[in-house]
């Protein structure tokens, strides 16, 4: 992608991999501790009744996803930024508040279910390790380049792999699974309509609409691409890479999200257990991995809570990064992970911020599986304003010229604005009824 790779012009698989930026981790994010509980929670309570969203929604995910991705990668600039051209002050501060109330929250359960994935397999406070994590996290993300940041963690994600490998070692219904996944199953009451609004939200989440179409930016910065007006220079092949980026990241997430429901589907609901109240239950899902084992169930626990663990690493800096982006670009800050904090205060204190009430959501007695799904819930609710504006920019010719959306994908993202619409009133409905 840098001038280095265009003259080495690596093949095969290893240029395939060079390609991998920003598309790879936000798909990796999207699988965070949020998405592993509503995931959880869906196989454990409906059993494969909602598999077939993981197939169904992946054009939609993907489409949504470029479309941020390539507002982001043309102007050169952020979707806060860019709304801004186009809509008074007060959609702007509209959309920077849904933002910041969503990830803020976001990053509360996040940090929740990483200190009670550690309580199973440590004996440790619970405040203690939420002040830990995010100690740690906010030192990291401050100090440390994020690239190098989420080259280390993205390891640590192929814990999901884990669920990967225990599909094929239960005995699943493969014909029920199959069936499950192409045919559509929709049930018109409050709890189904609740958990695919969580599946829908957790799937197609506002923070990674910000996330993804910022990262673009930095990588036309790295690859010095902007010209002074701040216009990238760039072309088809470049747009063509960032598609083939943000694919990749959209089916490695799919893929998890279709082997968590398989897994908890077969090893839970199949044996009576509908409910995941704990990080224990969820982790149970994952003894058939282990059972060869003498300490089958510990085992279990540890690969659980290293995956919690590693992917809320990495999706609590993209959920506070995101929030900072788009206030930062309201305000006409600096942003940048890339700077230094002495270049960028108001970029990290909005990050530091965020983190720090996030973490004392924490203390006022929620449970951190079910602050999970409510979570997801919120962001399939506050993804339907978001994914409207995101429909209008990405087709206007006006900011992004030749590069503007085509009918396919102006057909997908509409589609995504309408299906997500009508899942969250028809959860209002429900809930009134």
């Amino acid at each position: 992608m840098t001038g280095h790779h265009d003259k080495t012009k690596p093949r095969g698989i290893r240029k395939f991999f060079r390609m991998l930026g920003p598309g790879l981790i936000t798909g990796a994010a999207d699988d965070d501790p949020s998405g592993i509980a509503t995931y959880s929670q869906t196989g454990a309570q409906f059993g494969y009744g909602q598999l077939w969203t993981s197939l169904f929604l992946l054009p939609f995910m993907t489409a949504v996803q470029e479309a941020c991705a390539r507002i982001g990668q043309v102007t050169g600039k952020g979707l806060v930024a860019v709304i801004k051209q186009r809509y008074p002050r007060g959609v702007v501060v509209g959309v920077v508040m849904l933002v910041l109330i969503a990830n803020t929250i976001n990053i509360g359960a996040n940090i929740g279910a990483m200190a009670a994935a550690a309580q199973l397999i440590l004996p440790v406070n619970f405040v203690l390790a939420t002040l830990f994590f995010t100690a740690f996290i906010l030192t990291l993300e401050i100090f440390t380049s994020y690239r190098v940041y989420a080259r280390i963690l993205k390891w640590l994600a192929l814990a999901l792999l884990s669920y990967v490998a225990t599909v094929f070692l239960v005995h699943a219904p493969w014909a029920t699974i199959l069936r499950a996944t192409f045919v559509p199953h929709i049930e018109f009451s409050f709890q189904f309509l609740f958990i695919i609004t969580g599946v829908l939200g957790t799937t197609i989440s506002p923070y990674m609409f910000f996330w993804e179409a910022s990262e673009e930016v930095e990588e036309d910065r790295e690859q010095h691409l902007l010209r002074k007006d701040g216009r990238p220079r760039i072309g088809w092949t470049n747009v063509w890479t960032m598609r083939m980026d943000n694919f990749a990241g959209m089916l490695a997430s799919q893929i998890g999200s279709w082997c968590i429901i398989i897994t908890t589907a077969t090893v839970l609901h199949a044996n009576g257990i509908t409910d995941i109240a704990t990080s224990a239950d969820a982790a149970r899902a994952l003894e058939p991995l282990v059972n060869t084992f003498p300490n089958a169930g510990l085992l279990a626990k540890a690969i659980f809570s290293v995956g919690v663990i590693g992917l809320g690493l990495l999706a609590v800096p993209v959920l506070s990064g995101s929030a900072s982006y788009a206030f930062a670009e309201a305000v006409n800050w600096r942003a940048s992970l890339n700077y230094k904090l002495k270049r960028a205060h108001g970029f990290y204190g909005v990050i530091t911020i965020a983190t720090v009430i996030g973490l004392f959501i924490n203390f006022i007695g929620i449970d951190p599986i079910k602050a999970l799904i409510v979570t997801a819930v919120i962001n399939g609710v506050v993804a339907v304003p978001l994914i409207f504006l995101i429909a209008k920019v990405a087709g206007d010719a006006g900011i992004m010229g030749e590069f503007k959306s085509g009918r396919l994908s102006q057909t997908l993202v509409w589609l995504t604005f309408f299906g997500m619409a009508a899942a969250a009133i028809a959860m209002f409905i429900s809930l009134r009824g």
